[in-house]
């Protein structure tokens, strides 16, 4: 009996004892160029690691708790490909390492979506021979607790493999890779149907006074769930802290978008998690990337009609605040009858956009449509004022559409709306004489036909707060 006991215990120290990495650190991982690349694991405590990569030694002593770090410096050079070793007592080699751009990607089913199962699903799939394109798929994992690792692994991208990953993150990915001429990793860690309060962290959550009711009721409900606040940044996103990463990509609000109350705290949630990420993280105010919700539902002619997905998407663009963020508008590329457009491509590549033009200073990349900056009332006329707005444009046939004014009884009626000049929309009303207010693609699925010159959407938007 003594020496059964003996044996398990000198089996679980053994285990115990040899170095061991999380599974982020695995064959075909993609490490950030440029930037400190930090690899840690774990060992018997006070257990000397050395990790070896592109012609660097680094070393690390396990503390009481096993876990161990070391920071390999930065590396530009993005044909640096090979190996990384880790040694203790034992030796773990990874094998086909690359160096170039590392994004996070995540959020609810419109991130998940699979290249399977977007539009031309079997030709993009055809087409998908980008071996330097790899993307770490992880399992769904709701915690109460945050976790030190989770399950996932580091897929090549190829006609075989593409299918089964993030439709937008791959577009996001691939556009980065056609434009850049580097290896991109995605770090794909996303849900269907879940909240934003289920990826962020519980502490910054209960700091915050608008988040009681939320929090509230899940107080007697003890089992871990997708839904419940923290559970999966506690399964899904601290175990991949503090991988070296550029940026994050985020696609998510269908869940939060089923009050008016709700959308319009959304603002506050995504702002929170947001700077709860890039606080963990370690690395400054990394670029935060995410997709406004797209048009969706009936469409209606009614201009004062209550839509609570606009109050999203204005709860979206008020983030924009925030250093370092970005927005793809989609107000154009949505299904009214599908809550998971097909639409991907366009998704990815106006993320990527975004990303080209702000973050990697490509000189010829977009980074958004139109944006409303200012409007001024004229007697009976507005104009209103956009940046991004060079060759502003009607797309298609027809009138400009999408514009409303209201007066001081906040009643809105259409508005005939024509552009003046470069930036400039001049709006006029039958029905009203003095407008006090502008809208803009205000509505679940509403008529938008305001574009610049690359083709990009006009952003919706309002200038009243009722």
């Amino acid at each position: 009996m003594h020496r059964f006991f003996f044996l398990i215990g000198f089996v679980a120290f053994s285990i115990k004892a040899e170095v061991r990495l999380p599974a982020v650190f695995s064959e075909h991982m993609v490490l950030q160029r440029s930037n400190v690349a930090p690899v840690w694991g774990w060992a018997e405590p006070g257990e000397k690691v050395t990790v070896q990569f592109a012609g660097q030694t680094k070393s690390a002593t396990a503390g009481d708790n096993g876990k161990w770090m070391v920071r390999l410096d930065a590396i530009k050079d993005v044909t640096v490909k090979g190996e990384l070793s880790v040694k203790g007592k034992n030796t773990l080699t990874i094998k086909d390492v690359l160096v170039g751009e590392v994004w996070v990607a995540s959020g609810q089913s419109n991130m998940a979506m699979p290249v399977g199962r977007c539009l031309n699903a079997d030709e993009e799939a055809a087409a998908a021979k980008f071996p330097q394109i790899r993307m770490f798929i992880t399992k769904r994992n709701a915690q109460l607790k945050p976790q030190a690792d989770l399950e996932g692994s580091w897929v090549v991208c190829s006609p075989e493999t593409v299918k089964s990953f993030s439709g937008t993150a791959y577009f996001f990915g691939r556009t980065l890779h056609n434009q850049l001429k580097v290896p991109v990793g995605i770090l794909h860690s996303s849900w269907g149907g879940t909240a934003i309060e289920a990826w962020t962290s519980i502490d910054v959550q209960q700091e915050s006074k608008q988040l009681g009711s939320l929090l509230d009721k899940w107080k007697n409900k003890p089992q871990a769930n997708q839904n419940r606040p923290a559970n999966l940044f506690n399964g899904m996103i601290h175990p991949l802290i503090p991988y070296g990463i550029r940026g994050g990509i985020w696609y998510q609000g269908e869940r939060n978008s089923k009050t008016v109350e709700g959308a319009r705290l959304y603002a506050h949630q995504l702002d929170l998690m947001i700077n709860d990420w890039r606080r963990r993280w370690g690395q400054g105010d990394f670029p935060f990337l995410w997709a406004q919700l797209p048009n969706y539902k009936k469409r209606s002619v009614d201009p004062n009609a209550i839509s609570v997905w606009a109050h999203t998407r204005e709860s979206m663009a008020k983030t924009l605040w925030l250093p370092n963020t970005g927005m793809a508008t989609t107000i154009d590329i949505g299904d009214a009858r599908d809550i998971h457009p097909r639409n991907k491509q366009d998704v990815g590549r106006r993320l990527a956009g975004w990303a080209l033009a702000e973050f990697y200073n490509q000189k010829d990349a977009i980074a958004t449509g139109p944006m409303y900056t200012s409007h001024e009332v004229m007697g009976s006329r507005v104009l209103i004022h956009f940046d991004h707005a060079k060759g502003l444009k009607v797309k298609g046939a027809g009138d400009l559409a999408g514009f409303a004014v209201a007066g001081i009884d906040k009643q809105f009626h259409w508005a005939k709306a024509t552009i003046s000049k470069d930036g400039v929309v001049e709006l006029s009303c039958k029905d009203v004489s003095k407008p006090k207010a502008v809208r803009y693609g205000w509505g679940d699925n509403p008529e938008v036909n305001l574009v610049n010159e690359a083709g990009l959407p006009a952003t919706p938007f309002r200038t009243d707060n009722w």
